[in-house]
């Protein structure tokens, strides 16, 4: 038996291979399937032929559909002729390239993350702050205080407070990015972070916050969030969400962002970018008396439209006096009842992923991963809902 591979009636070619690797290419005569068309069906794929030489020949097009057998008489000037072909599996071909449209068009389908896992680095011990800076009250405990149901309303001298603590959240915010580069590592960003805040006269609200033991948050490529900073340098191609809270005259001020480090492949710049635009759909649903399940549906509608996870497991918070306080702000879809009221602070934090939304935390009791291993990325501001809109406080 001589095995012949092809997929679909409409043959093009024969592609003929002497032993000698002379080859020639002979196009499909119509008589040479004549006897036997009538058995082929769109989901016939191979046949055999009986011969006289043990030669073999082979046809191929353009889909690889299921196989059926029929027998078909050779030719007399093709006996003496091995005869092959490269097998091309259209439909694995036409999956590829339907696989590499979606990367480079509308991201629906992802790349899984080939960066090597991320690792702990050494974590430096925690760095001193002066005597005179006004320290939270949570200090006094090593526990985790409970999310406070005090809402974060406030009066005008309230809220100028709260201008002048996000304001500088902000700008540190801003400075620490300016040092995102490959080489440096996150505890560098760190004490620069420690620095800055602490000769502004405030105090840097994660460290000793339960424990944390850091002066701000760095979540390196597939950590969700709360990662400490540590030895590892940044590597080329990076990305790494830099979150800073101060607390300065009572009153804390919270913002993140995701930032680039060095050349950063085009799959991972877009999670970036439409990350910042879920955070920016999230705020256009906030105003005086809106409903707070508002800014979930925005923030996935927008995510799902590039097929990215939104995380469930982290949520926003009121932020003001109290580092986290209600109402909790859900960037997913969700039932909870409540509204906004003018006057009231809180932060919209979602983080989105290329693939799955399950977590898996590191020993340390903070660093945060994606259970999948998928690359996440997180932005973050505080807000000041007014009567038409919300002000965002920590505008970088």
């Amino acid at each position: 038996m001589i095995r012949i591979r092809f997929c679909k009636i409409r043959i093009i070619s024969f592609v003929i291979q002497n032993v000698c690797k002379h080859s020639i290419i002979v196009p499909a005569p119509l008589h040479f399937l004549s006897s036997t068309m009538t058995l082929f069906s769109p989901f016939v794929s191979s046949f055999s032929v009986d011969a006289i030489s043990s030669s073999s020949i082979c046809i191929s097009s353009k889909l690889l559909l299921a196989p059926a057998t029929v027998s078909l008489p050779i030719p007399g000037n093709l006996q003496s002729k091995v005869v092959t072909a490269k097998r091309l599996s259209g439909l694995e071909e036409a999956m590829r390239i339907k696989r590499e449209r979606e990367l480079g068009g509308t991201g629906k389908t992802h790349k899984k993350n080939r960066r090597p896992p991320l690792r702990c680095g050494k974590v430096s011990g925690q760095l001193p702050v002066p005597e005179h800076i006004p320290k939270p009250p949570y200090l006094s405990t090593n526990m985790l205080p409970e999310l406070s149901s005090e809402q974060q309303i406030h009066n005008e001298e309230g809220i100028a407070r709260m201008r002048a603590a996000c304001e500088l959240a902000a700008r540190v915010l801003d400075h620490a990015g300016t040092l995102v580069r490959p080489s440096i590592t996150t505890d560098e960003i760190d004490k620069a972070v420690h620095n800055m805040i602490i000769d502004a006269g405030a105090y840097p609200s994660p460290l000793g916050y339960g424990s944390f033991p850091k002066s701000v948050c760095t979540s390196v490529n597939e950590c969700m969030c709360h990662g400490i900073p540590d030895s590892r340098q940044l590597q080329n191609g990076d990305i790494v969400n830099i979150d800073v809270t101060v607390y300065l005259n009572g009153y804390h001020g919270d913002t993140s962002k995701t930032f680039l480090c060095g050349k950063v492949d085009e799959q991972t710049k877009r999670l970036v970018k439409v990350t910042e635009e879920c955070l920016e759909r999230g705020i256009a649903a906030c105003k005086d008396g809106a409903n707070f399940k508002k800014i979930g549906k925005r923030i996935s509608e927008h995510a799902e439209n590039f097929g990215y996870g939104v995380v469930e497991r982290f949520v926003g918070h009121g932020v003001g006096t109290i580092f986290h306080s209600e109402p909790v702000i859900m960037h997913h879809r969700n039932d909870k009842s409540g509204s906004m009221v003018e006057g009231q602070t809180f932060t919209i934090e979602p983080i989105i992923t290329m693939g799955g939304i399950k977590c898996a935390t590191w020993d340390d009791g903070w660093t945060t991963l994606t259970a999948d291993g998928s690359i996440a990325a997180q932005f973050e501001h505080t807000l000041l809902i007014t009567k038409t809109g919300a002000e965002i406080l920590t505008k970088y």
